[in-house]
C-alpha cells in the first residue's frame, strides 16, 4: 500500500516539476487575463480601421462585405446546389430546403479530390475541374434537365461588390493556382461551365465559408449572428450594421461582414506577444509576413508550431536525454490530430508516448508529461487568442445594438474546434470571463460551409423572389411624368367645370366663392376674435392687429371636442361652442365687449356673403345631426342667444385654407394662393372675378375656396387608384366621396400604410407572415409614424422599436421594406399635390397673360411641417409640371387664428367706404 502512495507522489511530483518546467521554458505563450483584454481592445481597433473608407486600404484586418444581408427566416425552401473549394477536398451537394413548418434540410453530396498540380497549377484548369465535377454529380443525381441556383463556398478572401462576384485577393493554405487573384472566380466558373452545354445553373451567391457556417446554425437559431471557423484556417463573420460599413453605399439594415481575422497582426500590432517559434514557423512557411493571426491559431499550424518547441527543448537538453531524431526535424510531422490525441482526458499520456515513439524517440515518462504540456499550452493559447478576437466582435454588436445585455448565438465549425478534446470548452471559457455582459451560445455547425452556401442561396432567392413582390405592389405608387402631367390637366378642367355655372352643380371640385375681395394692406387696426373649428380641437382668439408696424399680438386657447359631440346633434355641437367662447372670455376679463369676430370653419361651405356660409357635408370624423344645408353663422348666432350671456359681431366665415393664404399676404403682397397639407387637404386662389360665374360682377378678385379634395369622385383617378386606396374608401366615415383627399392628406396616408402592410404579411413577405392584433386595427398606423420612420436621421434600430409600439416584431429587413412603403405613400402624396398646385399656377400665369410669373404660395399642414421629405418632393413637381412659374412657398403661422383675424379686419376695412357712402 505504502509503495503504491510513494509510486503516485513520485509521479504527482514528476509532474510538476516537467509542467514547472515547460512553463518556465514557454512563459511568452501564457497570456495573461490582463494581456488578453489588451489584445480584445486592439482587434476592435482593427475593426473599425477596416470598417472605414479611408484606413481600410492600410488595415490589416480587411472586414471584407459580403452582400449577405439577410439570415435566414425558416420560409426559404426548393432544391439548390451547392460547391464547396477552400479546403483538403472539393464537395459538390444538392440542397433540398423545405418550409412545411418545420425546417427541414436533406442533402446529397459528393466528394472529389483536390489534386496538388490542380490547385497550384493553372487558374482556367481549376474552374474546369471544378465545372466537370459539377457536370458529374448532375448526370449521376439525374439534375441535368433542372435549372438550379447554386451556391460557391469559396474560402479565400475576396472583395464583393454584389452577392454573385469575388475578385479574389490572395490565396490562403496550400492553394496558388495562377492568374486567378484579382479576377472574379465567379465569371471564371460560369466561363468553364460553358464548355457543358446542358448544364443549366445560375451562381446567385459566392460565400465564404465563415458566412456558410454563420447562416447554417442561423437556419436552427434565429439569434445566429456570428460564424467563426476553427479549422485549417481560422476566421469569424458577423452581421454589422451598414451605416458602420463605409465600403458600402446605403445605410439600411445589415450585412454580412467577413472580417478575414487571421491577418491580425500583419501590420506588427502583435510583435509584443509573437514568440521565436511564431517567427520560426513564420519564415519556413508559403506566405512569410502573412496570416501572423492565423499561424499562432489555426489548425494547419499547431502541431507544426509544437514540432518545433520539442526540437528546441531537446536541443538545450531539456527532453529525450537531449536526443533528437531525424523525424522530428521534418517539417509537418506533427500534426493536428497528433496535438488532440495528446491532450485527450485518460488516453493522452499514452498518445503521447506513441507518438513519440514513431518519431523514432525514446521518451521518459518525464518527457510525455513535458510534451503533453506543450501541447496544452500551444492549444491553450490558440483558443484564448480566438476569444480575445471573438470578445471584441461580441463587444461591437452588442455597442451596436445599445444594449446592456447582448444575447446571441455563436455558429462554429473546423477540425480544430471539432477534434480537440479541450478546445471548446477553454475558448467557451474565455470568451465568457471577457464579455460577462454577453449570453452566448454556441452552437455546432453541420457540414457549415456547403449546406450554408445553399442557405445563402435559398436566403438570395427568397429575397429575390420577395423583392420581386414588394416591388410589385410598390410600383402601383409610382407615378410618371406621363401621369402627372395627366392629373395635372384633369385637374385644371375640373377647375374650369367648378366655376362655370351650367356645370357647378355636377363638378367635384366645387370652386366656392368666399366673398373675401382683398388682401391686407397693412392699414388694418384693432381687437378682433377667431374662432377655429376643423378637427378634433376646438380654439378661441383674440387678436390685436397694430396698423403701420403690421404687428399682430394674439392670446388663444384650446378646448377638446368629445367625440359624443363631433357625432352627435348640431345643436349640442353649437352650445358646446359658445360654452367655449364664454370661458375663454371670462378668462380674458372680455364679458362685456361686442368685438367684431371671424369664424374659421375648415369644413366645405356654399357661401352667398361673406358671413353667410352652408355647411355642404361634414368631412374629417364630424358627423353631427341637422347641420348640413343650414347655415352655420345662423346655428352659431341661435347659440349665444340661447346662452344669453353675451353679444358678438359674426362678420365673416372662412375656411382654413383662405385663412393661411390672408396670413402669408399679410407679409408678402405675392402670396395669391393658400394650401394645406395637413389632417386635411385643400387649397384657394386669387380668381379673377370675370372668370367666376356664380357671382354678379366682373371688377377684381375673389378667393375661391377650391375644396378640391373631392377630386376623382368622378372616376377620373380611377386609373391611379389603387386596391388599398379601395379599402381605405371603404372603410372611411364618407365611401366614395373626397377621393384625392384620401390619396394626399395626413388622415388617410398611414392608413394606406397599413393596408399595405396587411397585404405584404398576408403574402408572406413581412413580419414572418404573422399579423399581430394591433395592426388589424384601423386608424392604429398613424401619419406621424410616417414622418418618423423616414426621418434620415433615424437608425432602423429606431424604426424597429416604433414597429414593437404597434406590435410588430420586425426584422431588419421587414423595417426597411415599411420604411420603402411609407416612402413610396408619401412620395405619391406629395406629387399629387404637386400636380394640382401646377395646375392653379398655370392657370393664373395664363389668365393675367404673361410668359414668366412669380407667385406666392402660404402653406400650412402638419405633413407639409413634420414630414422629412413631403415639402420638398412637393416642390420638385410643381417646378417640373410648370416650369414657366417661379413658385415661392411660405410657411403660414396660425392661418386659421390669425388668419381669420386679419379676414375680419379687411372686410371691415372694405366695410367702411360702404358705410361712408
Amino acid at each position: 500500500m505504502f509503495a503504491v502512495h510513494l509510486m503516485a507522489f513520485y509521479f504527482t511530483k514528476l509532474k510538476e516539476d516537467q509542467i514547472k518546467k515547460v512553463d518556465r521554458f514557454l512563459y511568452h505563450m501564457r497570456l495573461s487575463d490582463e494581456t488578453l483584454l489588451d489584445i480584445m481592445a486592439r482587434f476592435q481597433a482593427e475593426m473599425q480601421k477596416g470598417l472605414g473608407k479611408d484606413t481600410n486600404p492600410t488595415a490589416s484586418v480587411k472586414m471584407l462585405p459580403t452582400f449577405v444581408r439577410a439570415i435566414p427566416d425558416g420560409s426559404e425552401n426548393g432544391e439548390f446546389l451547392s460547391l464547396d473549394l477552400g479546403g483538403s477536398k472539393f464537395r459538390v451537394l444538392k440542397v433540398q430546403v423545405s418550409e412545411e413548418g418545420k425546417r427541414n434540410v436533406q442533402m446529397e453530396s459528393q466528394f472529389y479530390p483536390t489534386p496538388n498540380e490542380i490547385i497550384r497549377g493553372n487558374g482556367t484548369e481549376l474552374f474546369e475541374y471544378v465545372a466537370d465535377c459539377l457536370a458529374d454529380f448532375m448526370k449521376t443525381k439525374e439534375l441535368m434537365q433542372k435549372k438550379l441556383p447554386l451556391g460557391l463556398t469559396f474560402s479565400f478572401p475576396c472583395k464583393q461588390t454584389k452577392l454573385e462576384e469575388g475578385i479574389l485577393l490572395s490565396w490562403t493554405k496550400k492553394f496558388k493556382a495562377r492568374g486567378v487573384q484579382g479576377t472574379d472566380v465567379v465569371s471564371s466558373l460560369t466561363n468553364a461551365m460553358k464548355r457543358h452545354q446542358d448544364l443549366d445553373v445560375d451562381i446567385l451567391a459566392l460565400v465564404n465559408d465563415t458566412v456558410g457556417t454563420m447562416m447554417t446554425c442561423a437556419y436552427d437559431d434565429p439569434y445566429c449572428e456570428v460564424g467563426v471557423i476553427i479549422g485549417t484556417g481560422t476566421n469569424a463573420c458577423y452581421m454589422e450594421d451598414m451605416s458602420n460599413i463605409d465600403l458600402v453605399e446605403g445605410d439600411e439594415g445589415r450585412m454580412c461582414v467577413n472580417t478575414e481575422w487571421g491577418a491580425f497582426g500583419d501590420d506588427g500590432a502583435l510583435e509584443d506577444i509573437r514568440t521565436e517559434f511564431d517567427r520560426e514557423l513564420d519564415l519556413g512557411s508559403l506566405n512569410p509576413g502573412k496570416q501572423l493571426f492565423e499561424k499562432m491559431i489555426s489548425g494547419l499550424y499547431l502541431g507544426e508550431l509544437v514540432r518545433l518547441i520539442l526540437l528546441k527543448m531537446a536541443k538545450a537538453g531539456l527532453l529525450f536525454g537531449g536526443e533528437k531524431s531525424s523525424a522530428l526535424h521534418i517539417k509537418g510531422k506533427i500534426e493536428t490530430r497528433h496535438v488532440a490525441a495528446m491532450e485527450r482526458y485518460k488516453e493522452g499520456l499514452a498518445n503521447t508516448r506513441e507518438i513519440l515513439t514513431d518519431l523514432g524517440l525514446e521518451p521518459s515518462d518525464a518527457d510525455c508529461i513535458a510534451v503533453q504540456h506543450v501541447s496544452t499550452i500551444v492549444s491553450f493559447r490558440s483558443a484564448n487568442l480566438c476569444a480575445a478576437a471573438l470578445a471584441a466582435i461580441l463587444t461591437r454588436l452588442r455597442e451596436n445594438k445599445k444594449l446592456v445585455r447582448l444575447r446571441t448565438t455563436v455558429g462554429v465549425d473546423g477540425t480544430l474546434y471539432k477534434i480537440h478534446p479541450q478546445y471548446p470548452k477553454r475558448l467557451h471559457k474565455v470568451v465568457r470571463k471577457l464579455v460577462p455582459n454577453c449570453d452566448v451560445r454556441f452552437l455546432l455547425s453541420e457540414s457549415g460551409s456547403t449546406k450554408g452556401a445553399a442557405m445563402v442561396t435559398a436566403v438570395a432567392s427568397r429575397l429575390q423572389a420577395q423583392r420581386k413582390q414588394i416591388d410589385k405592389v410598390l410600383a402601383l405608387f409610382r407615378l410618371t411624368q406621363e401621369q402627372l402631367v395627366g392629373i395635372r390637366n384633369k385637374m385644371r378642367v375640373e377647375f374650369e367645370y367648378g366655376l362655370k355655372k351650367d356645370t357647378h352643380p355636377l363638378a367635384t371640385v366645387k370652386m366656392l366663392p368666399t366673398y373675401v375681395c382683398g388682401m391686407p394692406d397693412g392699414t388694418e387696426k384693432g381687437k378682433f376674435l377667431a374662432l377655429d373649428l376643423g378637427g378634433t380641437n376646438f380654439r378661441v382668439l383674440l387678436v390685436k392687429i397694430r396698423s403701420g408696424r403690421r404687428s399682430v399680438r394674439m392670446y388663444n386657447k384650446i378646448f377638446a371636442i368629445p367625440l359624443e359631440i363631433m357625432q352627435g346633434t348640431g345643436e349640442e355641437l353649437f352650445d358646446h361652442i359658445v360654452q367655449c367662447i364664454a370661458d375663454f372670455l371670462d378668462y380674458m376679463g372680455l364679458k362685456g365687449a361686442q368685438l367684431p369676430l371671424g369664424f374659421t370653419f375648415s369644413f366645405p361651405c356654399r357661401q352667398a356673403s361673406i358671413d353667410k356660409g352652408t355647411l355642404i357635408e361634414w368631412t374629417k370624423g364630424f358627423k353631427a345631426t341637422d347641420c348640413e344645408g343650414e347655415d352655420v353663422v345662423d346655428m352659431l348666432r341661435e347659440a349665444i342667444k340661447r346662452r344669453n350671456e353675451f353679444d358678438l359681431d359674426i362678420v365673416a366665415v372662412v375656411n382654413d385654407t383662405v385663412g393661411t393664404m390672408m396670413t402669408c399676404g399679410y407679409e408678402d403682397s405675392n402670396c395669391e394662393v393658400g394650401l394645406i397639407a395637413g389632417t386635411g387637404s385643400n387649397m384657394c386662389y386669387m380668381e379673377e372675378m370675370r372668370n367666376i360665374e356664380l357671382v354678379e360682377g366682373d371688377e377684381g378678385k375673389m378667393c375661391i375656396n377650391t375644396e378640391w379634395g373631392g377630386f376623382g369622385d368622378n372616376g377620373c383617378l380611377d386609373d391611379i387608384h389603387t386596391q388599398y386606396d379601395k379599402e381605405v374608401d371603404e372603410g372611411s366615415l364618407n365611401p366614395g366621396k373626397q377621393r384625392y383627399e384620401k390619396m394626399t392628406s395626413g388622415m388617410y396616408l398611414g392608413e394606406i400604410v397599413r393596408q399595405i402592410l396587411i397585404d405584404l404579411t398576408k403574402q408572406g413577405l413581412l413580419f414572418r407572415g404573422q399579423i399581430s392584433e394591433r395592426l388589424r386595427t384601423r386608424g392604429i398606423f398613424e401619419t406621424k409614424f410616417l414622418s418618423q420612420i423616414e426621418s434620415d436621421r433615424l437608425a432602423l434600430l429606431q424604426v424597429r422599436r416604433i414597429l414593437q409600439q404597434l406590435g410588430l416584431d420586425s426584422t431588419c429587413e421587414d423595417s426597411i421594406v415599411v420604411k420603402e412603403v411609407c416612402g413610396a405613400v408619401s412620395r405619391r402624396a406629395a406629387q399629387l399635390y404637386g400636380a394640382g398646385l401646377a395646375a392653379i399656377v398655370e392657370k393664373r400665369r395664363e389668365d393675367q397673360g404673361l410668359e414668366h410669373m412669380r407667385i406666392t404660395v402660404g402653406v400650412d399642414g402638419t405633413l407639409y411641417k413634420l414630414h422629412p421629405h413631403f415639402s420638398r418632393i412637393l416642390r420638385e413637381t410643381v417646378k417640373e409640371l410648370a416650369p414657366q412659374c417661379d413658385v415661392m412657398f411660405m410657411l403660414s403661422e396660425d392661418g386659421s387664428g390669425k388668419g381669420a383675424a386679419l379676414i375680419t379686419a379687411v372686410a371691415k376695412r372694405l366695410q367702411q367706404p360702404q358705410r361712408d357712402h
